[in-house]
């Protein structure tokens, strides 16, 4: 395999092309078990059938861990939306329309979201009682069971030549309530700064999904607190603005 095209760079992790193949290359002291874990995520993921990116292999490269999965060329929603701001409404239809797709599948074998945000909002530097109060909220909440992204934004999709839509990187897929990841959607808008985006997002994903946005809001502060442990510094002091919001506007 040739690692001499980079795709991108992320927190512990480079991703290249080698023809066909995409390779994410994790760093040294990345956890084997996380590295397997997005693999076995991803193989999962493609048994729904939705357009993703399917697993080739897992291998190491040079003593560093890599997934190797198929390479699909085409253009992000967020460089298509950069590209036709007048389209923008439109890509965010689609946005919409992909992850209401996403959440009309389950699979049982995924690991339950409740549980995983348990267990990050017990890692939070938080007090005792903003946690007790977070998991009292997270405890009241309704349990389902859809298929939930995890990290679902613009970025994520990718639109190829003929218009078919694929959605990438589902390292953090989950089984569970699809408004606790649009609310996850939601956050990552404004986190990029784009939060006419956030607004418009949530407006189309609660009339596309008949979902009160107040339910959605609920799950923010939730939501919030369990992304901020594995956040940067700006973006943990932002998510953390909003553990104690109860009122939106």
């Amino acid at each position: 395999m040739k690692l001499d095209r980079v795709i991108a760079v992320r927190n512990s992790k480079t991703i290249y092309r080698d023809g066909d193949k995409c390779i994410k290359v994790f760093d040294t002291d990345y956890s084997k078990a996380d590295v397997l874990n997005e693999a076995l995520n991803q193989a999962r993921v493609e048994e729904t059938g939705l357009n993703i990116n399917k697993i080739i292999e897992v291998t190491t490269i040079d003593g560093k861990w890599a997934i190797v999965s198929e390479f699909i060329k085409g253009k992000t929603l967020t460089q298509l939306m950069e590209e036709n701001p007048d389209k923008k409404d439109e890509y965010l239809e689609l946005l919409v329309d992909l992850q209401l797709e996403v959440q009309s599948k389950t699979n049982p074998m995924l690991s339950k979201l409740k549980d995983k945000m348990n267990r990050k909002i017990g890692l939070t530097q938080l007090d005792a009682t903003t946690r007790y109060d977070l998991f009292t909220r997270l405890e009241s909440m309704p349990k389902h069971n859809k298929l939930c992204h995890g990290d679902f934004n613009p970025s994520n999709v990718i639109i190829t030549d003929d218009g078919t839509p694929y959605i990438i990187d589902w390292a953090h897929a989950t089984q569970g309530n699809a408004s606790a990841d649009a609310a996850r959607t939601y956050l990552l808008f404004w986190l990029n700064g784009d939060i006419d985006g956030a607004k418009k997002y949530l407006e189309l994903f609660c009339k596309k999904s008949d979902t009160a946005k107040q339910y959605v809001q609920k799950w923010m502060p939730i939501v919030a607190a369990s992304q901020s442990v594995k956040a940067n510094e700006n973006e943990r002091e932002f998510l953390l603005s909003w553990v104690n919001v109860v009122d939106y506007q």
